[in-house]
């Protein structure tokens, strides 16, 4: 099963601290090798909102006004059930320290 899991945009300016580079290289490099990360990456804050209503396009420049619920990286990964996926993302959030992250099943080939 496939879970894409997403981490929002945080609301502090502070740089990371070195350590976290070092424990996340950890996660990342066991995930690979175990075959269970599949892609990962971070997203430009501000991005582009496409939308349509009554046949119309419109598109919008960001940055927008509700940002803090913006997605700010993601990881694509390949577990047995959703509680190994929602396992992963605990471990990820004891790394990188509070926020917010959503995990959903992706669906298809």
């Amino acid at each position: 099963m496939r879970y894409l899991m997403m981490t929002k945009a945080s609301d502090s300016d502070a740089a990371p601290d070195e350590s976290l580079y070092v424990e996340m290289g950890k996660f990342v490099e066991e995930l690979t090798a175990a075959g269970v990360l599949l892609a990962t990456g971070g997203l430009e804050p501000g991005g582009v909102r496409v939308t349509s209503a009554d046949g119309e396009i419109t598109v919008t420049d960001g940055p927008f006004a509700e940002a803090k619920e913006s997605v700010a990286g993601f990881a694509l990964v390949e577990v047995r059930s959703k509680e190994e996926a929602i396992e992963l993302a605990r471990r990820f959030r004891k790394i990188v320290g509070d926020g917010e992250s959503v995990v959903q099943q992706v669906f298809g080939p």
